[in-house]
């Protein structure tokens, strides 16, 4: 399908302005370029409380975002944000957060794990896992019940969210995952890879940068950063998986999926038309965004059902 028009005109105006891409700035500039890129997104619903937090973990505390419903919460919602592992604040998704929690009637604990190069492979990782892990021991506390849990994440986050969905399902039961074009694989020669390496707001050489500041080559392949090339993907929770169909990352996301159906995982794929890279986060400006907000909502609460039963 054709690239949505609105997604053609954004693109079109952020070449006539010059904006770099995410390759061709320093980190710290590219972390500039995500905020700005936020404000211009909007901000999202109102909901009936958001908190500040400190979240303890092996290295010691990070800050976190909690957003209450303002109903009687069915379960509680540990999301990670994306940027490649090296750029992304609370305030860059917390506009996709406010959402989430307004369609899930979930609360939704924002986590601020440390970004690379400064805190490198596997600081994000390890922050993601403990904070998933103390979001569950004080899930009564952060969401007024014994509620289930669901982890979910875009992009690196995605990754993350992935990962430690991995590596926690056998120690803490979780509800599901919800997983935004997941970064799955090191490959970077997939067809979609190839489709959309340039011209796009995520390309080929930006998802190469974003690796080589978080881990050193010789680990890309390691199951703990490309999780399709985990051995054993059998007695996860049941995934929720979005792509975009322009998106360097749409094949990530699409074989994971089926490496998860592979594996006698429950999974629902869909690939939403005429998108690209980011997209979950242009709710107030995109029909198509704001619809997989709602579509992942519907997942949170559809795998709390389930582990409520």
């Amino acid at each position: 399908m054709a690239l949505n028009p609105k997604l053609a005109q954004m693109l079109e105006m952020a070449r006539a302005s010059g904006k770099p891409a995410f390759h061709q700035c320093t980190p710290p500039q590219a972390r500039e370029v995500m905020a700005a890129n936020a404000t211009a997104l909007g901000s999202g619903p109102d909901v009936a409380d958001v908190s500040e937090l400190a979240v303890p973990t092996r290295a010691g505390q990070i800050q976190a975002r909690l957003y209450r419903s303002g109903t009687k919460e069915t379960g509680l919602i540990v999301y990670l944000h994306g940027g490649g592992w090296c750029i992304g604040s609370l305030d860059d998704f917390d506009a996709l957060a406010r959402m989430l929690c307004h369609d899930s009637q979930c609360a939704v604990l924002m986590l601020d794990y440390r970004l690379a190069p400064e805190h490198a492979y596997p600081a994000g990782l390890e922050d993601s896992i403990d904070g998933i892990t103390w979001a569950w021991q004080n899930r009564t506390t952060l969401a007024g019940g014994e509620v289930p849990l669901v982890v979910g994440g875009d992009s690196a986050g995605g990754n993350l969210a992935a990962v430690s969905v991995n590596e926690l399902a056998k120690q803490i039961p979780i509800a599901g995952q919800l997983l935004i074009y997941p970064v799955t694989d090191s490959d970077f020669d997939t067809e979609s890879y190839q489709q959309f390496s340039d011209g796009y707001p995520l390309m080929r050489q930006d998802m190469q940068w974003f690796f080589n500041h978080y881990a050193p080559q010789s680990l890309w392949s390691d199951a703990r950063l490309s999780p399709l090339r985990h051995a054993e993907l059998s007695g996860l929770p049941p995934a929720w998986i979005a792509v975009a169909d322009h998106d360097v990352l749409r094949d990530d996301g699409v074989r994971y999926a089926q490496a998860l159906k592979d594996s006698a995982t429950e999974v629902e794929l869909t690939i939403y038309p005429g998108m690209t890279h980011g997209f979950i986060r242009m709710g107030n400006l995109i029909d198509v965004a704001r619809q997989a907000v709602t579509d992942m909502a519907r997942a949170a609460q559809q795998s709390c059902r389930r582990a409520a039963q």
